[in-house]
């Protein structure tokens, strides 16, 4: 297995952050691939024709992506980790995209080629700049893929690090870090299982590791920058699609309201009012005014963390919105 070994300094450096950069190679790696998740079905069926079509005009993305998507070793000039922390933004992440010369870039392409469960070939590498060509194929991909939907986004990743955020500092981080992916886990005391792969322990600075959620991805990927900071990017808890999907009329709306039971829905994982207000499109008194109601009726309840108050539903309001405690 490959281990991540943290010392107890490093372990108390480490932090959640966001990353535009992930978020889109997690997109564009979901839409290459011709079989989503079920849960991103529609939105993948949405978009994929006018992004093939897109790829299919140039050799080089097409080259690219196919082989990000089909490996189980991404460029390391790709999968860098963020330096803004959860304010990162994708203008800050490109530079280090593009400085790659292309002895570099090409290196890391074949050990990419060489961990790929397809067949590839590296013809499509003509003239050269081949990480400027990927930063600029990355930036239009986050414009017209995933810069239009980032607030909502943004507000369900920022959701899943809240989430995560109470559990640390309740239980700390191998609490935190439960379920974050299918194949990581927390192993003795100083150590997370990345992958049950073979493969050479990471061992990880003073500085502490990232973890970074990403909205739209089917698995999990390690970054690392020259300096040797790690950052592991995750499935946040969730599904972040173009546009949120129409609900069906529902006998708990007419009972306790729409606006209340879409909270209560909502409310299937703790939130903050924050969050639930950009998540449902609604005001901060709107959606407050809706918890005080929720709160007096014993249907939600709310944890102080840090500075922000978590709600989440009670066993009632668990009963009321799914029919099971």
């Amino acid at each position: 297995m490959t281990l991540l070994r943290l010392s107890p300094l490093a372990l108390s450096h480490s932090r959640f952050a966001l990353s535009p950069l992930a978020e889109t190679l997690g997109t564009v790696i979901t839409l290459t691939r011709p079989n989503p998740e079920p849960w991103f079905a529609d939105w993948h069926t949405r978009e994929r024709p006018a992004f093939t079509a897109r790829l299919d005009a140039d050799p080089f993305a097409r080259g690219l992506l196919r082989l990000v998507s089909s490996t189980k070793w991404l460029p390391d000039f790709l999968a860098i980790p963020p330096t803004g922390g959860m304010r990162t933004r994708i203008e800050g992440e490109l530079p280090a995209v593009a400085g790659v010369s292309d002895t570099d870039a090409r290196a890391q392409l074949e050990r990419s080629v060489a961990h790929s469960w397809q067949r590839h070939d590296l013809d499509w590498l003509t003239g050269h700049g081949w990480a400027p060509r990927a930063a600029e194929l990355l930036h239009s991909c986050w414009r017209t893929l995933v810069a239009p939907d980032w607030p909502r986004r943004r507000a369900l990743l920022e959701r899943d690090v809240t989430y995560r955020a109470g559990l640390l500092a309740a239980y700390g981080w191998p609490r935190a870090l439960e379920r974050m992916s299918r194949r990581s886990a927390w192993v003795g005391a100083d150590a997370i299982r990345f992958s049950r792969q073979p493969g050479p322990d990471h061992v990880i600075s003073d500085e502490g590791m990232l973890f970074v959620p990403v909205s739209i991805a089917g698995g999990t990927w390690l970054c690392r920058s020259p300096t040797g900071r790690y950052a592991q990017v995750y499935p946040a808890r969730g599904i972040a699609t173009a546009a949120a999907a129409a609900r069906p009329p529902h006998a708990l709306d007419r009972l306790i309201g729409a606006g209340r039971a879409a909270i209560l829905r909502e409310l299937a994982h703790p939130a903050t009012t924050s969050e639930l207000a950009a998540q449902l499109g609604q005001s901060l008194g709107t959606i407050g005014g809706h918890l005080a109601v929720l709160r007096e009726a014993d249907l939600v309840t709310g944890t102080r963390v840090g500075r922000r108050v978590v709600y989440r539903r009670t066993a009632t309001g668990e009963l009321l919105a799914t029919g099971r405690n």
